[in-house]
């Protein structure tokens, strides 16, 4: 069974008891909206390998957050996002060239969040501590190629791997697993967060038959998010 696989099943128990446990606890309804912002330092897991370092770009979007009930000490809910995403891989050239590559990817994605609280039961003060976890989706909208270093000549890399350069994304649609972590302050005025997330994806943006360059291809990164969350209902 491929580690995908594992990983929905994962998901779908983890919201199966969630659910479960909405039926045993304190049921609640609270909606709150607001934005988001923040960076994210990415990578690309390509087969064969080529040798990365991380690519900075950034995140913001807008974020909406359902809490629907409370088992003891711990506050359950949905999160979903609409968010504009900068992805993308940067090499770690070293043939004496002085040559630098880096892409950068710009995709909308929409996280699709378990959100579990713990901590002061309180729309109005308190802090939080919270995990995120759920399948992401995403488009992708565009792409940039940056090439420097003086003369570009790329025959002689250590590796032989050239084909990315000038290959443009193949596959549009990408899926994957998002999960998160970090703290909530809530005050008179809305919510305050402060969230790291790690997303692994699962599809390839190049096509991955046995006649391709490329037998892996999917995306991964960590990001700092910052949010902004006001609330509608109480």
């Amino acid at each position: 069974m491929k580690i995908s696989n594992y990983l929905y099943i994962f998901i779908i128990a983890l919201l199966c008891s969630t659910t479960a446990m909405a039926q045993m606890g304190e049921l609640r309804s609270e909606l709150a909206i607001g934005v988001n912002g923040g960076v994210n330092m990415s990578k690309v897991d390509f087969s064969p390998r080529i040798k990365l370092q991380n690519q900075s770009g950034m995140s913001m979007g807008i974020t909406a957050r359902y809490m629907c009930e409370k088992y003891f000490k711990m506050m359950c809910g949905i999160q979903a996002e609409l968010n504009y995403s900068q992805r993308g891989w940067n090499e770690l050239i070293e043939d004496g060239s002085e040559n630098t590559y880096n892409r950068v990817m710009n995709y909308v994605e929409v996280p699709l969040l378990a959100h579990l609280a713990f901590g002061k039961d309180s729309r109005t003060q308190g802090m939080k501590f919270f995990v995120n976890l759920g399948p992401q989706f995403s488009y992708f909208i565009s792409e940039k190629e940056n090439m420097g270093g003086g003369e570009w000549n790329p025959n002689y890399r250590p590796n032989g791997i050239i084909h990315q350069y000038g290959k443009m994304v193949e596959n549009k649609f990408d899926y994957g697993i998002a999960v998160g972590g970090g703290l909530e302050l809530s005050t008179p005025v809305g919510h305050f967060l402060v969230e790291g997330r790690y997303y692994y994806g699962l599809a390839d943006f190049y096509h991955n038959t046995k006649k391709d360059e490329f037998g892996r291809s999917g995306h991964s990164y960590i990001g700092i998010r910052l949010a902004y969350l006001y609330d509608l209902i109480k």
